[in-house]
């Protein structure tokens, strides 16, 4: 299983972790823009600024994304990954001006090539990256951005890197020469200038009040009965143990329980994949105490008062669990792209209305 952006924030966070950097620029080129945008979106505590270089928040065209590569032309650049990988090939289209300055630079990238992935594994990973979409993410970066493109990149185009300045809060972007996918070939006078007057222009530091979270609820299925059979003291030992058993299910996959809600929880987490297994953890966990729990998922902006969250994204997570039936783990349409390669599968349950919340919502039930 390919790891999922997550696993590559922890490596990011590990790695700031252990040289003591408490807020660092985080820089995202070609396929790691997406991974960077998730991280400066749900670590804004941890993240100075945030340099996009080359990249897209979406690879793939759709209706409302004409920028993006076409379906068709995409299927073709994963199988001529597959079929040349390993050979220098790639590295002909990805960087032709740095093939014009060193003709052995192919023999190198050939080499690392072969022994970074396996022909297929490195079209798998591909196809991973595909698929990512941080689109819903962009308003959720609150921290300084600039966003650096050449001119003369085939794949992602410049247009790409507008979509991106365009939808971050007070992004800039800085269209600069060149022809290669790589921000750190010649010609870099010009990149590297914007870059030197960026960070020359970074104030000191806010605490941010906003992130980008996973906000899960879970609520008991027919909780009132099960009190009323039970009588008071039984059913309020039954719930201490629902809420010892979830807070120690949300500490392990890294969450953080907000409240409990009576017969149910809040909890926040900083990727939805982790949401999801606690989730699925608690739904087993809590089965043999003959207790059946509904969930529900939503990934977004929340404001941070204390220790207390609010905005729309909790209202919307709430209602999401109010559309599950017992049982079942329910998300709304931003998670399932912000998890693929994860190996957690969806089943469409449709468009609905969620009570308060404009508009009909796209939910999927997680399956298994």
């Amino acid at each position: 299983m390919l790891p999922s952006w997550e696993r590559w924030a922890d490596d990011a966070l590990a790695v700031l972790d252990e040289v003591g950097s408490e807020r660092a620029v985080i820089c995202g080129a070609a396929d790691a823009g997406p991974t960077a945008v998730l991280f400066a979106a749900s670590h804004p505590s941890r993240t100075r600024a945030l340099i996009l270089m080359n990249t897209t928040a979406r690879f793939a065209a759709a209706p409302d994304y004409p920028m993006g590569v076409p379906e068709d032309a995409l299927a073709l650049a994963a199988q001529f990954v597959q079929d040349t990988w390993g050979t220098g090939a790639i590295v002909e289209l990805s960087a032709p001006d740095l093939m014009q300055q060193d003709q052995d630079v192919a023999r190198w990238f050939a080499v690392s090539q072969r022994l970074y992935l396996s022909p297929r594994a490195a079209a798998k990973l591909f196809e991973f990256e595909l698929s990512l979409d941080v689109r819903d993410a962009l308003g959720s970066v609150r921290v300084p951005t600039l966003v650096l493109h050449r001119e003369g990149v085939a794949v992602m185009t410049v247009d790409q890197g507008r979509y991106l300045a365009e939808h971050i809060a007070g992004a800039r972007l800085a269209s600069v020469p060149g022809n290669d996918g790589s921000i750190f070939t010649e010609p870099v006078a010009d990149a590297k200038r914007n870059i030197e007057e960026f960070l020359a222009s970074l104030t000191r530091d806010v605490e941010p009040d906003r992130a980008l979270s996973a906000v899960l609820f879970t609520d008991i299925v027919e909780s009132t009965a099960r009190a009323a059979a039970l009588g008071d003291r039984a059913w309020r030992n039954l719930l201490e143990t629902h809420h010892a058993v979830g807070r120690t299910l949300v500490e392990q996959h890294r969450g953080r329980i907000v409240k409990t809600t009576g017969d149910g929880l809040l909890a926040t987490f900083d990727g939805p994949g982790r949401a999801i297994r606690c989730a699925l953890a608690l739904r087993e966990a809590l089965r043999p105490l003959g207790l059946d729990i509904r969930a529900g998922l939503h990934t977004g902006e929340v404001e941070v008062i204390g220790a207390d969250i609010a905005g729309i994204a909790v209202h919307i997570a709430a209602r999401v669990m109010s559309a599950a039936s017992p049982g079942e783990v329910l998300v709304s349409p931003a998670v399932p792209m912000l998890v693929a390669g994860s190996g957690i599968d969806f089943d469409d349950r449709g468009e609905q209305e969620l009570k308060g919340v404009p508009g009909a919502w796209r939910l999927y039930a997680v399956e298994g």
